[in-house]
């Protein structure tokens, strides 16, 4: 299909350039740095408490500070926190966060830098109702709009204040998603309709973003955006974020997963990390996912994809000239469309990605080393146990298995080493490219075989072009600093030959400490995932020896490498977040603010401590009405605050019971669960 990119190459990485947005003295867009920010969670009305916790997140190097304005008062409160924060030496520039209340955003607009308005909510009360409009009615509709927003337009014009205009997934207007659906194009058009306002009065300092707490949403929007931009020759800077994405490890990985894979394509202006956190937290995971890009340019290259239809032009920044490149691809990068192939055993065709095991570095393998990976070994019983994440194939290399392994477990060995095993149930050779030609004996049901984008390039090409059979799984191998991209290139070669072997995505990493493995991972491999690449995932970054948890643990702090545990469990989270493969309960829950009407960090761990064994079953904890409903059409049940001490449970979209006292709360939403028959109890 012929595509209009949204970046300037898929195979050499540069920075997207975007017109500069004038921020007080921290300018965005164009050769500026990405910026990092976050959002106090204090009371606004608390103004050292929100001052000090300003304070926490700047030294730990948030460049903007966002603070919640709900109503008048917050807005007219803003003074003193500025004022307070310039009296103690600290010049960051500030923006207030606006959703339902335009005099709010009219009067934080001549104090603070920046305001934030989410056009969903500014000029529109959601009462989830779908009208058919006429072309009339709705030019009405957009009529009045535009006198709702004109003036903080103005406002912001005359005292030099930038203005994001911030898409939620989870609160497109009635109006939208009458017209466009729940969708990502519905996203786009809800920010174009509030910027053509803008720029119908010469105001450009704008800032856009498309958050959503599905990652395939938010990413296909954000890309949408940009190919809409270039239509109408615009380009704003963009502000990068997924939305509610949780705490702890789930938080990490789908932020980096959706943040990342635009990153990785040079997209992204600045970046907010939304964790049920303290927002000092979210600071040092936000400058690890934008550091990587620093010196990215400098990658070793990647052929590029040959099919352009169009003369590439470079992207200058200049907003009449410029124009993306398009090539006839053979995916959509704006639907998700998983790559057909052929079923190999239980991999590819319709099949659940499947994760590997990396053990190939352990000298003696027992029962007990694969208690790691999701198998727990009963000497009483002498029967397995699998956890929900249990890995599917491990990779044992030269070492000699002389135990029964579980019946659900697939072995994989170096292929000359497999030529002497004596039983080959549920074992599997691993061959080179080329060797898997020149090696007389096979598997008859799954040979896994490693190759790298040169040998692929070349084998396509090749006079004497030998088709692989279909027992064929291929591994794809990168050493590249751009492996993404050079990843995503052999995809593309494979599907313009019509080559449906299924692929297990491998990446190596070494020397990274575990959170910045969990997020790098998540960026190269979840990227691929969300396009619809990837049959497997294989992680190999674990160290071994010695084989006792302290000794362990002292091991990967001196080495910076993670344990066999967290890769597994990273790969199993990579597939959640990217939606191929549901292993455990999803909490869509947001990092708190200044609205937040209860202690969400808390009751996060209080619902987490009570649910987290309902696999597969979503749930939505939110700290006020703002990405309440709207989230809720991501989630099966939602916990939203509706009051001091007031809970709202939520069906999907459908209230079920409001204003239930906090210290009752969880148990009710257990038995809301029970009620619709998604509940088992806990073994």
């Amino acid at each position: 299909m012929i595509t209009q990119l949204y970046c300037n190459s898929l195979t050499k990485f540069s920075r997207y350039k975007t017109r500069v947005v004038t921020i007080g003295d921290v300018p965005l867009g164009g050769d500026n740095p990405i910026r990092i920010q976050s959002m106090t969670t204090t009371d606004t009305m608390d103004t050292i408490a929100t001052v000090e916790q300003s304070i926490r997140m700047i030294d730990a190097g948030c460049e903007y500070v966002r603070i919640t304005a709900p109503s008048i008062k917050e807005a007219k409160n803003l003074e003193n926190i500025k004022k307070e924060l310039r009296a103690r030496g600290y010049t960051t520039p500030l923006i207030a966060d606006i959703h339902f209340t335009p005099n709010a955003a009219e009067l934080a607009a001549r104090i603070v830098e920046k305001v934030r308005v989410n056009p969903g909510n500014y000029a529109d009360k959601k009462k989830f109702e779908s009208i058919d409009y006429t072309d009339n009615a709705y030019e009405i509709e957009l009529e009045r709009i535009r006198e709702r927003f004109t003036p903080l337009v103005k406002i912001c014009k005359e005292y030099g204040t930038a203005m994001r205009i911030g898409t939620n997934h989870g609160s497109l207007s009635d109006r939208i998603l009458s017209r466009y659906g729940d969708t990502p194009l519905g996203m786009v058009e809800s920010a174009l309709e509030f910027l053509r306002i803008c720029e119908d009065n010469n105001y450009y300092n704008i800032v856009l973003s498309m958050k959503a707490s599905n990652t395939q949403v938010m990413v296909q929007a954000y890309r949408l955006l940009i190919q809409k931009m270039q239509q109408y020759g615009m380009s704003y800077p963009l502000h990068l974020g997924v939305t509610e994405a949780g705490e702890g490890e789930d938080g990490r990985i789908k932020s980096a997963v959706g943040i990342g894979t635009l990153l990785e394509d040079g997209i992204g202006d600045t970046v907010r990390v939304s964790l049920t956190e303290d927002p000092e937290f979210e600071i040092p995971v936000a400058k690890a996912l934008v550091e990587r890009y620093s010196n990215r340019a400098s990658h070793k290259a990647i052929p590029e994809v040959q099919s352009s239809k169009f003369k590439v032009q470079e992207n200058t920044g200049q907003l009449s000239t410029f124009q993306l490149p398009t090539f006839e691809l053979p995916y959509s990068p704006y639907d998700y469309k998983r790559r057909e192939t052929l079923e190999v055993i239980n991999m590819g065709g319709h099949n659940v990605p499947r994760v590997i095991a990396d053990f190939s570095g352990k000298q003696v393998i027992t029962p007990a080393s694969f208690f790691a990976v999701g198998y727990n070994y009963s000497v009483p019983l002498d029967k397995w146990n699998l956890t929900d994440q249990a890995c599917d194939y491990i990779f044992v290399g030269d070492n000699k298995i002389d135990f029964q392994i579980p019946g659900t477990l697939g072995l994989i060995y170096n292929s000359a080493f497999w030529q002497n095993l004596e039983n080959t149930t549920r074992c599997y050779p691993l061959f080179s490219d080329n060797e898997f030609f020149t090696t007389v004996k096979k598997s008859t049901e799954l040979n896994f075989v490693s190759v790298d984008i040169d040998f692929l390039i070349q084998y396509f090409n090749s006079s004497t072009f030998q088709p692989f059979d279909n027992t064929v799984v291929f591994v794809f191998e990168t050493s590249n600093e751009h492996g993404m991209a050079e990843q995503r290139r052999m995809f593309i070669e494979l599907m313009n030959n019509n080559c449906k072997v299924p692929v297990i995505i491998k990446r190596n990493y070494s020397n990274l400490s575990e959170e910045k493995f969990q997020l790098h991972s998540s960026t190269d491999i979840g990227a691929l995932f969300l396009d619809g690449f990837g049959d497997g995932i294989w992680i190999n970054a674990c160290q071994f020896e010695p084989f006792d948890f302290a000794q362990d643990k002292l091991n990967r702090e001196q080495n910076n490498c993670t344990s066999p545990k967290n890769a597994n469990a990273t790969s199993f989270g990579i597939l959640q977040a990217t939606r191929n493969r549901i292993s455990k309960t999803e909490y869509i829950s947001c990092p708190s603010c200044g609205r937040t009407l209860f202690d969400l960090q808390e009751t996060t761990a209080k619902i987490r401590n009570r649910t987290d064994h309902l696999k597969g079953v979503k749930i939505g904890i939110m700290g006020c009405i703002v990405n309440g409903p709207g989230e809720m059409a991501d989630a099966d049940y939602g916990y939203v605050g509706t009051g001091v001490g007031k809970i709202t449970l939520y069906k999907g979209r459908e209230v079920v019971e409001r204003n239930i006292g906090s210290e009752k709360a969880v148990d009710a939403l257990v038995d809301l669960i029970k009620k619709y028959g998604d509940w088992v109890e806990k073994e």
